[in-house]
């Protein structure tokens, strides 16, 4: 099959995983957010940062090394799982003892059962982590979409179930788990391969060799993306972030989803052709516009309705997470593109320069922080959108060497999808304020919808953007 053949496939199947399980959480979501109240959401958030950094801690960054790496064997993939098991052991025992500590510097007392119960996952997760990456490497994302499913499913249920039942934010925790349980096992049910007991001292050098710089820099990059809520959860109350935690998961189904999506199967075509620079540069920038063309007339639309769709979906109380949620959407616009960049390193084995550009980004965000945080949390959060742009000049600067495709030839390829989605976002705010305003907040939501999308489709037809073809390309695909 060839490489463009490859991307339709790997984009269609892994489109589906990915937001067939993510409209399944959304939906639970709305019911929960109905149940329970910002200061649940608030109470998981906080932890939620100690969990992705336990997540990282525990992977080392071997199987992203596998991913890349061409020919594996048995004893790559059972040095890689003990190892992941052992890790996953160590970080859990370290967090229950520090979960004290956590929950008296945020002055809930309550986090320290919360966090022992939770951390269960990393174990799980672990357990079943060098066969989701088989299954990702082979791009059988049609096979993940099966297995998906019915953990989403069950663990959905379960939580609301238990909400209705005053759970409070245990629906929450017991919903997490149950997912992570189901996927897990529904993974060793159907992968034919099993570890065996080896643990080659070669193999583990070469993948952590490559994975540990890596891990450094996913582990800076999560404690960092993770800053504003531990920043917030430290300066505000649990509801203060609720709001923000809400807003910012609602930013993130288009944003974190699409670029997941891509990125599952970027990282591996990327490396079949990790040597051939004029086809890995026409490949990233078919990618880096088609993403960017979908993703951007999506988060304006958001901005315009986002009153509207807040309330109808979680009701008034929730009304003061809606310009958080607007200004997060702007931030949100160019997430992808920070990740495709920094593909290209993966692929050319520069985990050295990637941790590198890490630390520089991390030290500005700090500055940005500390300046910002004195405008109160308005000022945090714009203070984002500013850590975005900057970011996207950095990293594109040092990939772009690799493949010639620096910031400028992106920014001029990136400017005619952010161009028309602004424009017709000002048309049909302009719509919203001056007739839609006097319709119920589901028909605002569907009247401004169809004006939006076929609006942008059809300046987009007439001004031929490139982007349609591969559009039909997915439609098409049978």
């Amino acid at each position: 099959m060839s490489i463009n053949k490859e991307l339709v496939s790997g984009v269609f199947w892994s489109f589906l995983q990915q937001f067939s399980s993510q409209i399944i959480n959304f939906i639970v979501s709305i019911i929960l957010a109905r149940l329970l109240l910002p200061d649940d959401f608030g109470q998981i958030a906080l932890f939620g940062v100690v969990m992705a950094l336990g997540g990282v801690l525990i992977n080392g960054g071997l199987t992203t090394s596998l991913i890349r790496t061409k020919n594996i064997t048995e004893e790559d993939l059972s040095t890689v799982f003990f190892f992941n098991m052992a890790m996953s052991v160590l970080i859990y025992l370290i967090i229950v003892l520090v979960a004290p500590l956590i929950a008296t510097f945020y002055k809930i007392p309550a986090l320290t059962a919360i966090i022992r119960v939770y951390s269960i996952t990393l174990i799980i997760g672990a357990f079943g982590a060098v066969q989701h990456t088989i299954f990702s490497k082979e791009l059988k994302f049609k096979l993940e979409l099966g297995l998906q499913l019915p953990a989403s499913i069950i663990s959905a249920a379960t939580g609301i179930v238990l909400a209705y039942q005053g759970f409070g934010v245990w629906a929450l925790v017991w919903m997490n788990i149950l997912q992570s349980s189901v996927f897990s096992i529904l993974l060793w049910i159907t992968s034919p391969w099993r570890p065996k007991f080896i643990f080659n001292k070669e193999k583990f050098k070469y993948h952590f060799n490559f994975g540990y710089k890596l891990s450094l820099s996913s582990l800076l990059d999560t404690l960092f993306n993770n800053i504003y809520t531990i920043f917030i959860g430290k300066l505000y109350s649990p509801t203060q972030l609720g709001y923000y935690n809400r807003a910012d998961s609602m930013k993130q189904l288009p944003v974190s989803n699409i670029s997941q999506v891509l990125n599952k199967v970027t990282l591996p075509l990327f490396a079949k052709i990790q040597d051939d620079s004029d086809a890995l540069r026409a490949l990233y920038k078919k990618i880096m516009t088609s993403v960017l063309f979908v993703l951007a007339p999506i988060l304006a639309y958001l901005v315009v309705e986002a009153e509207a769709i807040f309330t109808l979906l979680f009701t008034h109380k929730w009304d003061n997470a809606v310009p958080y949620f607007q200004i997060l959407c702007i931030a949100g616009l160019l997430y992808p593109i920070h990740a495709y960049n920094l593909n290209i390193l993966y692929v050319r084995g520069r985990s050295d320069l990637f941790l590198k550009l890490e630390v520089i980004k991390k030290i500005l965000i700090v500055i940005i922080l500390v300046v910002s945080s004195f405008f109160g949390i308005y000022g945090l959060l714009w203070g984002q959108v500013v850590f975005s742009f900057i970011a996207l000049f950095i990293n594109s600067y040092y990939s772009g060497k690799f493949i010639d495709y620096g910031f400028s030839k992106q920014i001029r390829d990136l400017l005619p999808a952010c161009l028309l989605s602004f424009v017709v976002g000002i048309i049909v705010f302009g719509a919203d304020k001056f007739f839609l305003f006097k319709f119920t907040d589901l028909m605002r939501i569907v009247l401004a919808g169809i004006c939006y999308f076929s609006l942008y489709f059809v300046i987009a037809m007439i001004f031929k953007f490139s982007e349609i073809s591969f559009l039909k390309q997915l439609i098409k695909r049978k």
